[in-house]
């Protein structure tokens, strides 16, 4: 296997890799990204592919298509797990090239998501031959069975706070299933992605199978509007998720896979495991600096612990920010926000907050360069209230009391998002019972804020529509074909 990787923070990949090669953009519009850390600039030169480098890109996985379909189980199997051994090699770098524009610090965030993108492209390579259709027993003279066929031309937008491990989620189940597709990582933080070509190359993987194309929301937009690609699955806000839905409805009525924002509650019962539940809840607003869809935004906690959660909640929050420092620094556990528009959008929550309601703990920008920002809790914030209601997408929560299950459940259950909600208690009737009560996607007893390849991970409500991971990620890159035999003629 390769011991050599073309790419470092000193020669950054500025090319598109379309058809198994890199190539210049035809559209001469670049964009630029700076580094969170020291907010100076990294790079003006990244691609912005545009309507020729799409169509290019189009027509690569076009050609590609029935061949890939066809490709031997075991041969893309064999291909798809040496993309993921490569990526695991190459993951210091790539964790450098995603830390330079995006400061999550490799051991504390970096290292997690690149290796779940390998352990996406093992786990959906066993998938392969394994992924069957069903038999109806014979009645009335005909049979019936069912056969999951690739949609072709496939395309994945993802989001700059987990740009390879999204990466994983996405391509990995679509390659498996025989599609083509066509990988649009976030302007933000591109590297990473634009390097993956060196290694997609060398996995085997043919021309135009897995492609990387650069850009904004422009280019975005020409993949969910584009006649010929058959599914988009897009990770990000509800605003733009329902602007891919809209223009994917408007062309070819193309599918759509949309992993939205949440606000995730989090109700701890006064039984519970109450240093499980602090660690938790602290651990599900501070990974990645807050951004993170699934974090623990609201917390509720019964009045009889409020007092003492409360207490070891911020003396964990406040420890916890201790270890806010430069990515590179060993033992850093929080970085910077990801730019400048998102430590504002932050600090603009945080400045309003604190005028109409309890700050405990909190509310400070971390040195004077840099957008640092420290773990932030308001108490008592009442259902109408912006940091109740919106995604904050930093390190920000609220924390309010209860006195009754039912009372938690209305709150929990009083927003347009619908992720992920976590219960702490340790009455396994009540944890059950609480669970089948949250409208949420997603679950979790006396944990929250995480996911496992092999179940499905989504929302519902405006948090999104579709599931990935598991074998549900596989149906969504699939059409389901219906063949009847006539046994009697």
């Amino acid at each position: 296997m390769s011991s050599t990787f073309p790419f470092s923070l000193s020669n950054l990949p500025t090319q598109l890799f379309i058809n198994n090669e890199y190539t210049t953009p035809q559209n001469p519009t670049t964009l630029s990204v700076s580094n969170p850390t020291t907010n100076t600039l990294v790079s003006n030169r990244v691609p912005l592919a545009g309507e020729s480098d799409v169509e290019a890109a189009v027509a690569a996985a076009e050609a590609a298509f029935p061949a890939w379909k066809s490709t031997p189980a075991a041969t893309r199997r064999s291909i798809m797990l040496k993309f993921a051994a490569l990526v695991e090699q190459h993951s210091a770098i790539l964790g450098e090239l995603t830390r330079i524009t995006l400061g999550a610090p490799y051991e504390a965030f970096g290292k997690f998501e690149i290796s779940l993108c390998a352990q996406s492209f093992e786990y959906n390579a066993g998938w392969i031959d394994k992924f069957a259709g069903e038999a109806y027993p014979q009645q009335d003279g005909f049979m019936r069975i069912t056969r999951h066929e690739p949609l072709g031309v496939t395309a994945g937008i993802v989001p700059w706070n987990g740009p390879l491990g999204t990466v994983g989620l996405k391509a990995a189940p679509a390659l498996a299933t025989g599609n083509c597709f066509i990988l649009k990582p976030s302007e933000k933080t591109p590297f990473a992605a634009l390097a993956l070509g060196r290694l997609i190359r060398e996995a085997g993987f043919p021309p135009g199978v897995f492609q990387v194309l650069s850009g904004d929301g422009s280019t975005g937009a020409l993949l969910a509007s584009h006649m010929r690609i058959r599914k988009v699955s897009f990770t990000g806000s509800i605003a733009t998720g329902k602007r891919i839905q809209k223009m994917a409805a408007e062309s070819n009525l193309k599918r759509v896979t949309l992993e939205l924002g949440g606000k995730s509650p989090a109700v701890v019962f006064d039984d519970c495991n109450l240093d499980n539940a602090v660690t938790w809840c602290v651990n599900a607003i501070t990974a990645n600096s807050g951004q993170v869809c699934f974090a623990a935004s609201r917390v509720y906690v019964q009045a009889g612990i409020m007092s003492e959660f409360s207490r070891r909640y911020k003396a964990a929050l406040e420890q916890r920010a201790k270890a806010i420092n430069d990515p590179e620094e060993k033992g850093t556990l929080m970085g910077p926000l990801v730019d400048e528009a998102q430590f504002k959008r932050v600090q603009g929550f945080v400045e309003r907050g604190t005028q109409a309601h309890a700050l405990l703990t909190g509310g400070q920008r971390v040195g004077e360069k840099g957008f640092f920002i420290q773990p932030t809790v308001f108490t008592d914030v009442e259902p109408d209230a912006e940091l109740y209601r919106e995604e904050i997408f930093g390190p920000v929560s609220i924390l309010n009391s209860f006195k009754t299950e039912e009372e938690v459940l209305a709150k929990a259950n009083a927003t347009e998002y619908g992720l992920m909600a976590g219960v702490f208690t340790q009455d396994i009737n009540r944890a059950m019972r609480v669970a089948s009560e949250f409208e949420s996607g997603m679950v979790g007893i006396n944990c929250i804020s995480l996911n496992f390849l092999n179940v499905p991970f989504g929302g519902s409500k405006q948090s999104g529509l579709g599931r990935e991971c598991g074998r549900a990620a596989l149906e969504h890159f699939t059409e389901t074909k219906t063949v009847m035999i006539n046994l009697s003629y």
